[in-house]
């Protein structure tokens, strides 16, 4: 599984590039803020939702620190996508929430 920073996910996004992030926090959790654009999928509710995520697109995973967004990116890569798991989750996250 390939993974980033949170620090070169927030420079990519600053730089206009599009990412495809997906946040597998509890809605409590998503609350408090997530990364602006960012699709919430509990992690309890990705084997039922991941068919609301594109195959051909490339997803960023995120949960608080990493663990749970790296259990979702070990599904959806054994389902045939293309993931990335953000090191550190949202408590390395330095980036604007929404």
């Amino acid at each position: 599984m390939r993974t980033m920073t949170a620090e070169e996910v927030r420079k990519q996004l600053e730089e206009g590039k599009t990412l495809n992030i997906v946040d597998v926090r509890e809605d409590e959790e998503v609350e408090e803020g997530k990364i602006p654009g960012a699709k919430h999928i509990p992690l309890g509710s990705i084997e039922d939702r991941h068919n609301e995520l594109d195959p051909k697109n490339e997803y960023v995973m995120v949960c608080r620190s990493g663990g749970r967004s790296g259990r979702a990116a070990e599904f959806l890569e054994s389902n045939g996508y293309e993931v990335i798991n953000m090191e550190g989750g949202m408590l390395a996250w330095e980036g604007k929430t929404e």
